[in-house]
């Protein structure tokens, strides 16, 4: 079969591509995986990193066009059959669980589900004993990684990190009681403006771990992640059950260059702030997270 490479076609040639592929995957649907776990955030905390290594396993198996799905979050409407056409058929599956003696497990990454109010309960209907990985980091470096990412994309129109800041209050005042009692509803600042809320970690684990039990739940300190990248991923395929094959790369993705930070003084409010979130976090981790020690 001829693997049709993409990264040079055009964007509305890709979308009919996609399209195309998506429809055929909901035809045979029913031979399809679901995932057996997801990387379902922090967003800007090294998922991408992750992701890509995690693809590299042998007995992992990506989604066939992209690595978040997003359903859900803000795709649930398109229903399950939807979702499945997005993974590998269970016939390969087989075959590299008769290559490799393991049994194949498939995967996405969409890191809006860590906060999302919806999401957890969803996949923990729709995939029961869905595995989680969760990467956390400085939530005051998370926070401006994101405003410089929000802005480049064009997704945010205070430039000024602290004018952003200002604003979030009001930007998502009531929205998650909105996305919680409406299941059609959509809010994009909620989804792209959410800078300290976001950086909230436990606030969002101790939610999920009512409906996911915490054993099936696994934390990744970032900061450990990017500074001993083999023993955390040897950790994480320990949670999955895997044994460490082949040499992932570790190289950071998606990584926006940006000015330093200007004003200490918000940088140090900041951390106060989310300083009782950030001492939960050891119930989690098992010892402090790394930008506290």
């Amino acid at each position: 079969m001829i693997k049709l490479r993409t990264e040079r076609v055009p964007a509305p040639v890709k979308r009919i591509i996609h399209s195309g592929s998506r429809a055929y995957g909901r035809l045979t649907a029913a031979s399809r995986l679901l995932p057996g776990f997801l990387l379902c955030g922090g967003q800007r905390c090294g998922t991408t990193t992750l992701y890509r290594a995690l693809s590299t396993h042998p007995a992992i198996l990506k989604p066939i066009l992209h690595k978040g799905v997003h359903f859900f979050d803000t795709g649930y409407d398109n229903g399950l059959p939807w979702y499945q056409a997005h993974f590998p058929t269970r016939a390969g599956a087989i075959r590299i669980s008769e290559h490799t003696g393991l049994a194949a497990q498939a995967f996405e990454s969409s890191p809006y589900y860590l906060y999302h109010p919806l999401a957890a309960e969803r996949f923990a209907r729709d995939l029961p004993g869905v595995k989680l990985i969760v990467l956390v980091r400085d939530p005051v470096e998370r926070a401006r990684s994101q405003h410089a990412h929000e802005v480049a994309r064009g997704f945010e129109p205070h430039t000024d990190f602290e004018a952003a800041l200002a604003a979030e209050d009001e930007r998502l005042a009531g929205e998650a009681d909105r996305l919680s009692w409406d299941s059609h509803y959509y809010s994009f600042s909620h989804q792209h403006h959410a800078y300290r809320a976001r950086g909230r970690y436990t606030e969002h684990l101790e939610r999920i771990a009512k409906v996911v039990s915490p054993e099936r739940i696994h934390v990744v300190d970032s900061g450990e992640f990017f500074a001993d990248p083999v023993n955390v991923y040897t950790r994480v395929l320990d949670f999955l059950g895997l044994p460490l094959l082949g040499k992932p790369n570790f190289a950071k993705h998606n990584a926006r260059p940006r000015a330093a930070a200007k004003n200490s003084a918000l940088d140090v409010s900041l951390s106060e702030y989310f300083e009782p979130f950030d001492a939960r976090l050891r119930d989690w981790l098992g010892a402090d997270p790394s930008w506290r020690r």
